[in-house]
């Protein structure tokens, strides 16, 4: 159904998608594959037989997939069997998902990797979903009831793949009025509140300390650049560079800045530090951009609109950051806005050298 690296010779296009019989053939041996990869991961044999047809049953035509919808369509699928599987087997989610992180490896790992972390949602009307709340659904653009997660993808030349993904629980299900929920729904007792963006820095950290999935970037959107612990998560990631959208009152200031070389001492010794100093105060990066001039500017098409191409003035400053009144880590500000006598400036993007720990 794809060409072996799907932007040969063409950056960025896509291949139609035509499918045949021999695809459809080709794509039951891929999920069989799969199949015999994960299926040691379960120690009984009913839950291991059909987990095939869960998988299967997605990819087909129906246009219900729930459970018994898809048992009753599938030869060999049990209702009440792949309910339990959902339910109440037990399987070695560790190994399932390092298993699986082997087999992206092997079929679309390359060592200059992109690492995709994002949050997103869909409409569930039901009252018993974990995490089910009125919250802003981002397939939507507004407020809705139904669950939000927060997602990673690694991508690279040869395609691209969902790694990873945490379930976000709203501030009020860890309330005494949802612990009835929390017990039906199995929610661990000892787990405490966090926003989308922590859990997105447990996910990096998770994802890098094991070496399975190599990426030498990462990109995210302005949520996690505004966000204090997923910095500190990629500043863990040693040689890693993260991209990350900036809100527009980011101060900081501009490179280079005078340095001094203070001496103090250390149990006993002299220590040496090279600090950066300035008189001058931190400015946003929404003032940087206005106040640029016109040369530094230029014109960069991102995308191919229904009204026509979406074209953008870019431009980008090296930046130190503020951090407490004092400059921290030096960045890259990847500067945007629309073209016309009174630009609308964007979300900045932040590419940061990651430092080792």
């Amino acid at each position: 159904m794809f060409p072996a690296c799907r932007t040969a010779g063409e950056p960025f296009a896509l291949p139609q998608f035509a499918r045949t019989r021999s695809d459809l053939e080709t794509f039951m041996e891929e999920l069989r594959g799969c199949h015999t990869a994960l299926r040691a991961c379960c120690a009984r044999q009913e839950p291991r037989d059909q987990f095939f047809h869960d998988m299967v049953g997605p990819c087909s035509a129906l246009e219900r997939k729930s459970i018994e919808p898809m048992a009753l369509q599938l030869e060999g699928g049990k209702v009440r069997a792949m309910q339990r599987l959902v339910s109440a087997a037990l399987w070695d989610e560790a190994a399932m998902l390092e298993t699986y992180h082997c087999l992206i490896q092997d079929e679309r790992g390359e060592p200059d990797g992109v690492l995709l972390v994002e949050e997103t949602g869909f409409v569930k009307k039901g009252q018993d979903s974990v995490g089910g709340a009125r919250q802003y659904c981002g397939a939507l653009g507004q407020v809705e009831h139904g669950p939000v997660g927060v997602c990673a993808a690694s991508a690279s030349r040869q395609g691209y793949a969902l790694v990873d993904q945490r379930r976000f629980l709203p501030e009020a299900w860890f309330t005494d009025a949802y612990q009835e929920r929390r017990t039906q729904c199995k929610v661990p007792d000892e787990g405490v509140w966090q926003r989308t963006p922590q859990w997105a820095a447990a996910m990096v950290q998770a994802l890098h300390q094991p070496g399975i999935l190599p990426f030498k970037s990462m990109v995210a959107d302005c949520l996690y650049g505004h966000s204090p612990d997923f910095w500190a998560a990629c500043e863990a990631c040693g040689g890693i560079v993260a991209c990350v959208a900036t809100p527009a009152d980011t101060r900081g200031w501009r490179q280079p800045l005078a340095t001094t070389t203070p001496t103090s001492p250390s149990k006993g010794t002299q220590r040496t530090q090279r600090v950066a100093v300035t008189d001058t105060p931190p400015r946003t990066v929404a003032a940087l951009a206005q106040a640029m001039p016109a040369t530094f500017w230029y014109r960069r098409t991102v995308a191919e609109g229904t009204t026509g191409p979406s074209t953008y003035e870019c431009a980008r400053k090296r930046l130190r950051l503020c951090k407490e009144g004092q400059p921290t880590t030096a960045v890259w500000v990847l500067l945007t806005r629309t073209l016309g006598a009174h630009p609308q400036y964007g979300d900045s993007l932040s590419n940061a050298p990651v430092r080792a720990p």
